[in-house]
């Protein structure tokens, strides 16, 4: 079986391949924890965590695990990566740990984790492997921080508040207030507004991409009718 190419891996998993924009894969969390820029930088980050060392630890056991039983092994796995990071949260990012509540251990369910797991890792070498989880986990991870950052720019006119419950006491101050006297928008911040926001980046991934294509096809056609202009 052919390797895939190391820029194929990262395209696809930041932009072609993305967990939240076109698979549509780990929606709970993705529409739940993104009320804020510091929460859904949060979960990113250990969802970030969990596919690069269940990707890696999956690949290095790939070959040792029989097919009857590789998905209930791949649970275990990926179940072990996230009860170390839950924990590691509750000791270190104890406030974050609890506004996060339940969706760290819902990492564990999350089917794309599972499916990078079945789809790529355990067919791939382990440097393919980990660089896979870290462009699914990056482009998920960006997904989250930008929908929080849009949720809560409109619903509270703000951004990056309470930075310190994931940098420390050295990011009191980072929060940034682009308008003044600005009250809000409640549905933003609300679920409704979550399913809105996810909509608008998905259109404008669209937008993009049928851009890209329409140049696309364009330089294809004025490079194949540069021969035939020229013999004439």
């Amino acid at each position: 079986m052919s390797e895939t190419p190391y820029r194929q891996i990262i395209v696809d998993g930041l932009w072609h391949n993305n967990t939240g924009l076109v698979q549509l894969l780990g929606l709970c969390p993705l529409l739940a924890v993104t009320s804020t820029v510091v929460n859904g930088l949060g979960l990113g980050l250990a969802t970030v965590a969990t596919l690069v060392a269940s990707n890696t630890v999956v690949s290095l056991i790939r070959n040792h695990v029989r097919q009857e039983v590789r998905v209930p092994v791949f649970v275990l796995i990926i179940a072990s990566i996230v009860t170390v990071i839950e924990l590691i949260m509750h000791a270190w990012f104890h406030e974050l740990y609890l506004i996060l509540g339940i969706f760290i251990p819902l990492i564990v369910t999350n089917c794309a984790i599972l499916g990078r797991a079945e789809a790529f890792a355990a067919k791939h070498d382990v440097g393919r492997a980990a660089l896979d989880g870290l462009m699914i986990g990056l482009g998920f991870a960006a997904v989250l921080v930008v929908l929080g950052a849009l949720r809560e720019l409109i619903g509270s006119g703000t951004l990056l508040a309470h930075a310190q419950l994931l940098f420390g006491s050295i990011a009191e101050g980072w929060e940034f207030r682009p308008f003044e006297h600005y009250r809000g928008f409640l549905v933003a911040v609300l679920p409704p507004g979550a399913f809105f926001g996810l909509g608008l980046l998905i259109a404008l991934k669209n937008i993009i991409d049928r851009r890209a294509e329409r140049k696309a096809a364009s330089l294809k056609a004025r490079v194949g009718n540069a021969p035939a202009t020229q013999a004439t």
